[in-house]
């Protein structure tokens, strides 16, 4: 696994775990079995490390996104409230995405 867990790298190992360990269940070879096993279980970890993370960023530009709109409309900066609600939606779009990954 890399330093910086990512989704296609886990779904490439999990799938590649699994079709080992299909390999070892046809030929009775119990590395393989194993070996796929632990691959398959490696990959679910990073998907799973890569979508947590990205759910998370999601969070911190909402989070911005939406005290930089109220700082904006309180102060009457309609650039910062407009660059706000950009960040804020761009935020609820990654959580969205990783909700549902």
């Amino acid at each position: 696994m890399s330093s910086q867990p990512n989704k296609t790298t886990g779904q490439f190992h999990s799938t590649k775990g699994n079709v080992v360990e299909g390999i070892g269940n046809l030929t009775g070879a119990e590395s393989w079995q194993r070996s796929g096993k632990e691959e398959h279980a490696s990959g679910e970890a990073e998907y799973n490390a890569a979508r947590a993370k990205g759910y998370a960023e999601g969070a911190e530009d909402r989070l911005a996104g939406k005290k930089d709109a109220i700082v904006g409309a309180v102060t009457g900066d309609s650039t910062q409230q407009a660059q706000g609600n950009v960040r804020h939606d761009k935020g609820e779009a990654q959580q969205d995405i990783n909700r549902k990954a």
